[in-house]
């Protein structure tokens, strides 16, 4: 479970009931339907709409903003459980919705923008996603090309996106631009747009490897209007900015579901290992069994031990953006040595869709690259030990 150590008894209970309840909202409402929706590409959008009636949307949301107003391990919670559970293609999109695009809103938005999107947000009226990558810039954020130009009382938006998780369903867009080309990094600006606006429009879902219940677009924008006030904050050249203070509760947040992932992919294997037999006896006998198995939970305590520490810095105000860093590139790189690990131990039955293993391990894969590169990671880390 993830650290409560800050939370009273009564939070304790209430967070208990909740997991139970998620269960079993997963058990009616997500497991019967979820190899169909990988098959299609994306889940129900009505899946959004159920996950809000029953409180499991923005948990940390304030209540004057629509949202339950839980601590924020309620919102943890979720992560958790969907991810030990094998949902990794759902949790990717739903995460940018619960924990990256709502802190956005509450740290940066002015007072009406919080009050328009995040009850939509809460209730799963409205579904979110953040646009940032591009074509030709992933995790060099400052080398976007798509432009905001004043026009008036408003801007107008050219370029395009790349890579966006909840493309097919967002009815919010976050959205990086350049409104001074340059200026370098203090000519970028965030902005609200609305999908229904003219001027935007959705690629096809892309095709992936991995997690293919997640939706994931490129999307357009052409002579795109917005009014001033969609600018975020209602301030010019403060994107850069905002995306760094927001970015190490969107690593935090992987790091979650990269350790739970290979929780979960640890637990289908122990299953397993114990009903298949070979040679007279069930696999989970054989000493490369044993010690594959031991090896893989003492990484994922170690990992779950770095990420309940780093928990307890977000909930004191004292994640750096280096120790964040280096969370999400040890728990990633776990997560993706265990369910390597864990596939090897079903043999061919690993290697075939049907079986669990093999959800966890193609699921796994982005976790490396999606929310900043292990290999950015790796030179953010070593820029706290070195400087630049």
């Amino acid at each position: 479970m993830l650290p409560n150590t800050l939370l009273t008894a009564e939070q304790k209970a209430e967070l208990q009931v909740f997991t139970e309840s998620l269960e079993r909202f997963c058990d009616t409402e997500i497991e019967p339907h979820y190899r169909d929706w990988e098959k299609v590409g994306l889940v129900h959008r009505e899946l959004f709409r159920k996950m809000g009636e029953n409180g499991y949307l923005c948990a940390d949301v304030p209540e004057q903003y629509g949202g339950p107003g839980a601590s924020v391990h309620f919102s943890f919670a979720v992560v958790q459980v969907l991810s030990r559970r094998g949902y990794g293609g759902f949790v990717g999109g739903l995460q940018v919705h619960n924990d990256i695009v709502p802190p956005y809103l509450l740290h940066c938005g002015t007072e009406a923008q919080r009050q328009y999107w995040l009850p939509r947000m809460a209730s799963g009226e409205a579904v979110a996603a953040i646009g940032m990558t591009e074509p030709g810039a992933g995790s060099d954020l400052k080398a976007i090309r798509t432009t905001a130009k004043r026009d008036g009382d408003g801007y107008i938006i050219n370029g395009s996106k790349i890579f966006i998780s909840n493309g097919q369903h967002c009815d919010l867009l976050v959205l990086a631009a350049k409104t001074d080309p340059a200026a370098g990094a203090k000519g970028v600006s965030l902005f609200l747009v609305d999908t229904k606006t003219p001027g935007f429009t959705r690629g096809q879902n892309l095709e992936k490897i991995g997690q293919h219940a997640g939706d994931t677009s490129e999307l357009f924008f052409n002579d795109l209007r917005v009014p001033q006030d969609a600018l975020l904050g209602g301030v010019e050249g403060q994107g850069f900015v905002q995306m760094m203070r927001e970015l190490p509760r969107e690593r935090l947040i992987i790091g979650v579901q990269a350790v739970y992932g290979a929780q979960g992919a640890l637990d289908a294997t122990l299953q397993y290992v114990q009903e298949r037999q070979a040679f007279g006896q069930a696999i989970g006998q054989f000493q490369n069994t044993r010690f594959t198995l031991a090896q893989c939970a003492s990484d994922i305590a170690a990992a779950e031990a770095f990420l309940n520490a780093s928990i307890a810095a977000y909930e004191r105000g004292e994640l750096t953006p280096e120790a964040v860093s280096a969370l999400k590139l040890h728990t990633t790189e776990v997560f993706g040595r265990v369910a390597d690990a864990c596939l090897q131990l079903f043999g061919g039955y690993g290697y075939m869709a049907e079986y669990p293993i093999s959800r966890f391990w193609t699921d796994a894969r982005v976790l490396r690259i999606y929310g900043g590169t292990s290999e950015i990671m790796k030179e953010l880390v070593a820029r706290s030990l070195l400087g630049r």
